[in-house]
C-alpha cells in the first residue's frame, strides 16, 4: 500500500545494522516498495549498495555549523522525493520534525524503542506502534522488526543484511599476515569502558592459542582505537597486526567473511561480523546478550550475569569501576573454551 518509504535510522552502526532485518521484512513482503534511509555519515557505507536500500540520504549535522539552514534544504529535498510513509526506527526530535514539515502523510514510529520512557517525539507521529514486551529481554532487531509487523499488519521474521562488495583493502590487508592455518580477528575496545574486556585477559587468549594453534592475530575498530589496540599489542607481546582505521565497514565486513575466528567485545562490529557468519566469541559486560546477542548461528555470547545488568551506570559511578565485576567474572578460561572448540 506504501509505494516510497524513508526511513529515519539516526542510530549507531550496531542499530543500523539492526534495523536492516526490519527493511528486509518489509521488501520480503512488499517487493515493490522503494525504501530510502536517513543516516549518519559514519554509517552510510552499511547501507550504501545494500540489497534491501534503494537509496540513501546522509544527514551530516554538526551543531556549530548552519544546522538551521540544512535542515530547511533537507526538508526541501524529502518534500520533493514525495514520500509517504516515514518509519521511525530512533525516536529522535530532529528527523521527527524534518518528516513533519515535509509533510510526509504518514509517520510512524514506537512508542518505545530504547527504554520504557515515554516521548513527547511521539506526537509528531501520525501512527504510533505500541511496543508491549520487555526491551531487554528481547533481541533489539525484534524490537524494530516488531513495529513493521505491527503497522503493516505481517508475520515473519528476518536477519540483518550488509553490503557485499570486492575488497582490495582487505586483500592488502590479510597479505600483512604471517603464513598460518588460522587467521584470528580481535576487536578489544568497546564504546565505552564498561563495554571493554581488560588488556591482560586479552593477552592471555592470545598467548594461550598461540601455543596451540598455528594462528595469526589481527585488530580490528576505529581509527581512535589504533593507539589502545597497541597497547593491547604490548601486553601481548607482539605478533599481533593493528589494523584499526584502515578498513571501510564493507572492507571490515570481507575480513570477517575470511577469518577463522572472531574474538570481541559488544560493539558495532559484532554485528556486522555476524552477518557474515563467521565463528565469534563475544564478551559481554554492562549490556545483556538477551538484547545484544549476535544473529549468527556460529556465535558464542559470553556473560557473568551480574545482578546489576543491564545497567546505566557511567565508568566511575560503577562500583567495582576500575575493574568491572561484570567484565572481570567473563574469564580467559571461558573464552579459550569456546575458542577451541571452533578451532577444533
Amino acid at each position: 500500500m506504501f509505494k516510497n518509504i524513508l526511513v529515519n535510522a539516526l542510530v549507531n552502526l550496531g542499530d543500523v545494522v539492526l534495523t536492516t532485518s526490519a527493511l528486509a521484512l518489509i521488501k520480503k513482503n512488499f517487493p515493490d516498495t522503494k525504501i530510502t534511509m536517513l543516516v549518519k555519515p559514519v554509517v552510510a557505507d552499511a547501507v550504501i549498495d545494500n540489497p534491501v536500500v534503494d537509496d540513501v540520504i546522509v544527514l551530516d549535522y554538526r551543531a556549530k555549523e548552519n544546522s538551521f539552514q540544512k535542515m530547511r534544504e533537507l526538508v526541501r529535498e524529502i518534500r520533493r522525493r514525495n514520500f509517504d510513509l516515514a518509519i521511525s526506527f530512533d525516536r529522535k526530535l530532529r528527523p521527527a520534525l524534518i518528516n513533519f514539515f515535509a509533510r510526509i502523510p504518514r509517520r510512524v514510529g514506537p512508542s518505545k524503542v530504547f527504554d520504557d520512557n515515554k516521548s513527547r517525539v511521539t506526537l509528531l507521529y501520525t501512527d504510533v506502534v505500541e511496543i508491549s514486551h520487555d526491551l531487554n529481554k528481547t533481541l533489539q532487531a525484534e524490537t524494530y522488526q516488531e513495529i513493521v509487523r505491527k503497522f503493516f499488519n505481517i508475520d515473519g521474521h528476518a536477519e540483518p543484511v550488509f553490503p557485499k562488495k570486492n575488497s582490495p583493502v582487505a586483500e592488502k590487508l590479510l597479505a600483512r599476515l604471517p603464513n598460518a592455518e588460522f587467521k584470528i580477528a580481535l576487536c578489544v575496545k568497546g564504546t565505552f569502558p564498561l563495554k571493554t574486556w581488560s588488556k591482560e585477559y586479552f593477552a592471555e587468549v592470545v598467548r594461550e592459542l598461540k601455543k596451540n594453534y598455528d594462528a595469526a592475530f589481527f585488530i580490528v575498530g576505529a581509527p581512535n582505537d589504533k593507539t589502545y589496540a597497541d597497547e593491547v599489542i604490548a601486553e601481548i607481546g607482539g605478533g599481533v597486526e593493528n589494523f584499526c582505521g584502515e578498513t571501510s565497514l564493507t572492507d571490515l565486513a570481507e575480513l570477517f567473511r575470511r577469518a577463522d575466528l572472531f574474538i570481541t567485545v559488544d560493539t558495532g562490529a559484532t554485528h556486522i561480523a555476524a552477518t557474515t557468519g563467521v565463528k565469534m566469541v563475544t564478551m559481554y559486560g554492562c549490556t545483556s546478550p538477551d538484547r545484544w546477542h549476535p544473529i549468527n548461528p556460529n556465535a558464542v555470547a559470553l556473560t557473568s550475569r551480574e545482578p546489576c545488568c543491564p545497567c546505566t551506570f557511567k565508568a566511575e559511578e560503577c562500583p567495582t569501576y576500575p575493574k568491572p565485576a561484570c567484565l572481570q567474572n567473563v574469564t580467559p578460561v571461558q573464552v579459550l573454551n569456546a575458542a577451541k572448540k571452533f578451532l577444533t
